[in-house]
């Protein structure tokens, strides 16, 4: 399995660089100042999001990251270089934890939004910053102050408008390869699919939206069962449900019945996703049996107030009126809501022009009229 949608490592900031301790010498100067300079920053550890990557695989080994420690202060009055920030890019939509503490750090919803998880520690002053008139040789310096360091968890969460759910083997892979782009691997075996996958669906003329094939539900999901609550975290984005159903001949399974139990495993995982708007799907309507059971699903869906659509997948029936039913459905609920956890950090960026404090003139002071008239007389003296 190439799709990775969670790991954990440790990141380190680097730490600042030691102040320096030095004094001037040179011939005829018996005496030289402090010229020690001052260490260093360390560099900081930055997660950013990009579009480019799409899991977390290259991540998946990793142990521990590390920015680069500042370097230390040298004589004549040198600053030692700042240590270089470690930049690290994530997938869009990622969610990064304190592993130690349980805390959110930030959500990565967006491309190129960044945070700063680790500070990179403060170089110290060398002993030139010291002197003073009653301490003109000090002979300390301050020493660099360490970076940050904590575990974190990444966690992937798919961004997507619509999410399709269902039992296995009801016909999610084939709808979403029918709709869209998507190439999932479909077979007539339960659990066919065991990674999400995406797809962009377009409705008429610029317009569009994503959806997106979750795996893996079955009754006992939200506890570990089948492949387990692994997949169920990526449901939590999506502004829209579409609900597969179809009938199982090999073991009898009522469509109704099925989508309580799958409704019962989205509650016990996140109560909130139940309140998300759905569109009720009966999928294989070129069997014998849908009818019926077509009729009792419209039944169902106006007892719920829910709209129920019959499609069939494989002969392409309804599915140009269920696209261009959630494309309307999507308008209906407006611009997507940013949803996630959760307290961000400010985000790494220099400081604007009309940001940065304004530097005052230094101002040169003219010498005293009555000095200047003083020197002239003594010249023509």
């Amino acid at each position: 399995m190439k799709f990775i949608d969670e790991v954990s490592f440790l990141v380190k900031a680097g730490d600042g660089g030691a102040g320096c301790v030095s004094f001037y010498r040179a011939k005829g100067v018996p005496l030289g100042g402090p010229d020690g300079g001052d260490g260093g920053n360390g560099g900081s550890v930055i997660f950013y999001a990009d579009e480019s990557v799409s899991t977390l695989l290259d991540l998946r080994f990793t142990r521990k990251l590390e920015a680069k420690n500042g370097q230390p202060g040298m004589g004549a009055e040198c600053n030692g270089r700042a240590g270089e920030s470690l930049r690290v890019r994530v997938p869009v939509g990622t969610l990064l934890w304190n592993a130690e503490t349980g805390e959110a750090i930030a959500d990565l919803d967006s491309a190129g939004k960044e945070v700063k998880v680790a500070q990179g520690g403060r170089g110290g002053l060398g002993n030139m910053n010291f002197a003073t008139s009653t301490r003109q040789a000090p002979r300390f310096a301050q020493p660099g102050t360490p970076g940050e360091a904590l575990t974190v968890r990444l966690e992937l969460r798919l961004i997507a408008d619509v999410g399709i759910i269902g039992f296995p083997n009801v016909g999610k892979s084939t709808l979403i390869s029918r709709i869209s782009a998507a190439k999932p691997k479909i077979a007539d075996y339960p659990f066919t699919t065991l990674v999400p996958n995406l797809g962009v669906v377009r409705v008429g003329e610029g317009h569009s939206f994503v959806v997106a094939d979750i795996p893996g539900l079955i009754p006992g999901a939200s506890d570990g069962a089948g492949l387990g609550f692994q997949f169920l975290r990526h449901v939590s984005r999506v502004r829209l449900f579409v609900h597969v159903l179809a009938f199982d001949w090999t073991e009898g399974r009522d469509p109704v019945k099925d989508y309580e139990v799958i409704r019962a495993e989205l509650g016990k995982f996140d109560a909130e996703l139940l309140e998300k708007p759905e569109i009720i799907v009966l999928n294989k309507s070129e069997l014998t049996e849908s009818g019926p059971l077509f009729e009792k699903l419209q039944a169902f869906g106006k007892k719920k107030r829910l709209p129920v659509r019959s499609i069939s997948a494989v002969t392409g029936q309804g599915l140009k009126e269920l696209v261009y039913a959630v494309g309307h459905k999507l308008q209906e609920l407006g611009a997507p809501k940013m949803q996630g956890a959760e307290k961000d950090l400010e985000s790494v960026r220099p400081a604007t022009a009309a940001e940065k404090p304004e530097k005052k003139a230094k101002t040169v002071k003219k010498p005293a009229k009555k000095k200047v008239a003083a020197k002239k007389a003594k010249k023509r003296r």
